[in-house]
């Protein structure tokens, strides 16, 4: 049980280190629009399939799983983030809060689709390993 702790620690705190690079790399569109949130959910969840479909192909160990799908994808993804970012777009003038409702489903629509697409990706390769 420690060694799994340990190892959500040390892919959560890498997690969160890509994803405040993000945040102070990519810049928030004129219309408000927080890129830097939306590239590491949508990145997260490309990856998580992709862990989680090598996983269940068992191409990928349960450490392996630990360590990137749950610490490095649930430090790199922030849904708190997220969140506020939608309630400061929704505050403001009435484009915003257009703005606000396409971010929230934009980041749902491509994050579902690309966690899709990570399990179909990593299920292929799991598939010419075993």
């Amino acid at each position: 049980m420690a060694q799994a702790i340990i190892l959500v620690f040390v892919g959560g705190a890498a997690g969160a280190v890509i994803r405040e690079l993000l945040m102070l790399g990519v810049p928030t569109a004129r219309d408000g629009f927080v890129w830097s949130i939306f590239v590491a959910n949508v990145v997260a969840s490309l990856i998580l399939g992709l862990i989680t479909g090598l996983h269940a192909r068992q191409a990928l160990g349960a450490k392996a799983n630990l360590l990137l799908g749950t610490g490095l994808c649930g430090g790199m993804s922030t849904f708190s983030s997220l969140v506020y970012a939608t309630y400061v777009l929704l505050a403001g003038s009435a484009l915003s809060a257009g703005v606000g409702l396409a971010y929230v489903g934009a980041n749902l629509v491509v994050g579902f689709v690309l966690v899709l697409a990570g399990l179909r990706v990593g299920d292929v390769i799991g598939a010419r390993k075993a």
